[in-house]
């Protein structure tokens, strides 16, 4: 297994928190409340997904409540590669969320062209 590491940067609008490693029924709860925690009512919530190599139905319900939590502003993720990629879309939740294929689009789908999209470094875990 591969441990759970969060990273947590503030944005303009929202939160950009870097997820890597495994999200599975053992730290599920962990990434969802260190999401709660790093994120700022009404302001949109970016997931780089780059790093994250598995996620199991824990890791999708816990992504669903983000989900709903962070609406109306919404819930991002970017670069979801491989197995979660694969849960995503056998489930049918892929089209559900907002997806985009690389971080930079996310933060621009959020930002727009405000610049610069990162303020300051966030708490890391």
């Amino acid at each position: 297994m591969t441990p759970l590491k969060l990273d947590c940067r503030q944005l303009i609008k929202g939160v950009l928190i870097t997820v890597a490693g495994e999200v599975d029924c053992s730290n599920a709860d962990q990434f969802e409340s260190y999401a709660t925690r790093m994120r700022r009512p009404g302001q949109p919530v970016l997931l780089d997904l780059s790093g994250l190599t598995f996620m199991d139905s824990s890791g999708l319900h816990a992504l669903l409540r983000l989900d709903a939590a962070t609406r109306p502003r919404g819930l991002h993720l970017a670069a979801v590669h491989t197995m979660p990629a694969r849960v995503l879309r056998i489930t049918k939740v892929w089209d559900a969320l907002n997806i985009h294929p690389s971080v930079e689009e996310a933060i621009e789908a959020v930002l727009g062209d405000d610049s610069p999209p990162l303020t300051s470094p966030g708490g890391h875990m």
